[in-house]
């Protein structure tokens, strides 16, 4: 099946990738730089990139199987690339905001809405268009 609403979500899944990888790549580069391969010590400055990537990690994949659900239930590509936008730019301020060492509040507080807004939105969109085509 490829409709452009696959496409989109193909394209805001793998940007979000991208954005994992960067956290993950972080996060070893402070392990190294503070040899502590395992935990993290009660180094502030891993725990703060610890915590940026575990955020993602708990919000991406939610998002993104929404998105997923969302177009196979043939919700238009429009939709898809605004929701995979918001969430995209989302991740990447909130991103930005925990690899730095001191970053503006700005950062996080548009990635957590920017985040908030696409499950709640997209959540409430999932289950109305699955109740519609459920029964």
């Amino acid at each position: 099946m490829n409709t452009p609403a696959i496409a989109a979500l193909a394209l805001y899944g793998g940007l979000n990738a991208l954005i994992l990888f960067w956290l993950m790549a972080a996060t070893g580069r402070v392990r190294m730089r503070e040899k502590i391969p395992m935990g993290d010590a009660g180094n502030l400055r891993l725990i703060r990139v610890m915590r940026g990537h575990a955020n993602a990690i708990e919000i991406v994949p939610v998002a993104l199987f929404l998105l997923l659900a969302l177009a196979l239930l043939g919700a238009p590509a429009w939709a898809i690339h605004a929701f995979g936008l918001a969430l995209t730019l989302g991740r990447l301020f909130h991103a930005m905001h925990f690899i730095a060492a001191d970053a503006p509040r700005w950062q996080r507080a548009a990635g957590a809405m920017s985040s908030a807004v696409v499950l709640l939105l997209g959540g409430v969109w999932a289950v109305v268009a699955g109740l519609a085509n459920a029964f």
